[in-house]
């Protein structure tokens, strides 16, 4: 159901901010450069924000953009409330932010307060949803633009878009997938309202439990895991996140990237295709082939036609169960 307001001029909405990750930078900066006023943004204090996964210096942005920057403790202190208040904003956006927004939040802004989830809702509702996602196997996921309220990702839903999750993506390269998101779907957003339009449907409620919040502690490696599994939780919380990690006698490790081999099968014939390396890391990518004693792994090869391969699109080849043979 989309309901409908009327305003007049062309960039009339004045704009609250609150932000501390990385992903609500693109949209920022994109809202600013479109001539929207931005009334100021509320960021993390720094020494909050530094313990922050994913977190970046607001201030410098907000600098070249000539954007007041205020910071706080929490958004919900009085002093927060106050000071969003003061902006008298029209529309509040919030991107990037883990703190759950109380209801004088919610109501500091004429329009409301519209804020993303990293995930294709109803699917996979609470806490770091694009680290679950990648962790626990999941080929797609997505971000959701909504009006914020007082559940949990569960307001009107404005906007979605869909994008897949390959076997070389890792956290970092899904939020930057986010982050584009994010920005195309407010600025969308902001020319709905400009048109006097305020797009809205009612979220669907898929019964799923809220996602748990992750700790540093669950990036501890369980080595009678699947190579699988052990690869899907190094590229879900790697760098910008506290990473996985592991224990060898001389202390703990931190592992920030690894490549994922076939499943190794004893006895096969020397010269059998065993499957596709696969790693975000493209030098690492190829096919493994059996030889005598073990294996190798592939990682430049041409075919009859001159086409060359290396990395994702040596890995992707479809060589698997295939055989070496002498002669064509």
């Amino acid at each position: 159901m989309v309901s409908v307001v009327v305003f007049e001029g062309v960039n009339w909405v004045r704009i609250g901010w609150i932000g501390v990750h990385a992903e609500g930078i693109p949209a920022l900066e994109a809202v600013a450069a479109a001539g929207y006023q931005i009334a100021g943004v509320m960021t993390l204090r720094s020494s909050k924000a530094d313990r922050r996964c994913g977190s970046v210096d607001y201030h410098s942005v907000c600098r070249r953009l000539g954007v007041p920057v205020a910071e706080v403790d929490h958004v919900n202190d009085a002093t927060s409330i106050e000071q969003l208040r003061n902006w008298n904003c029209d529309l509040l956006v919030v991107l990037g932010w883990g703190q759950i927004l109380g209801p004088d939040v919610l109501n500091v802004a004429t329009l409301g307060v519209v804020g993303a989830h990293a995930s294709f809702l109803p699917h996979n509702r609470g806490s770091a949803p694009v680290n679950w996602a990648i962790i626990n196997g999941e080929t797609s996921t997505g971000n959701s633009l909504m009006w914020l309220s007082e559940g949990v990702d569960s307001g009107d839903l404005i906007d979605q878009r869909f994008f897949a999750i390959s076997p070389y993506d890792t956290c970092a390269t899904i939020y930057e997938k986010v982050a584009e998101s994010n920005r195309d779907m407010l600025l969308q957003l902001l020319s709905e309202l400009r048109a006097g339009r305020r797009p809205g449907r009612s979220q669907p409620h898929s019964g799923e439990p809220l996602l748990p919040r992750r700790r540093p502690e669950d990036g501890q490696i369980n080595w009678h895991s699947s190579s699988t599994d052990i690869y899907n939780l190094v590229r879900g919380v790697t760098r910008p996140y506290p990473g996985a990690f592991t224990f060898l006698s001389d202390g703990k490790w931190w592992i920030w990237n690894v490549a994922v081999l076939p499943p190794f099968m004893s006895g096969v014939p020397p010269g059998t295709v065993l499957g596709p390396v696969r790693s975000p890391e493209q030098n690492a990518c190829g096919q493994m082939i059996a030889t005598t004693d073990g294996a190798v792994v592939v990682l430049e090869a041409e075919d009859a036609q001159g086409r060359v391969y290396s990395g994702y699109s040596l890995s992707e080849l479809d060589w698997s169960g295939k055989r070496v043979s002498y002669a064509a």
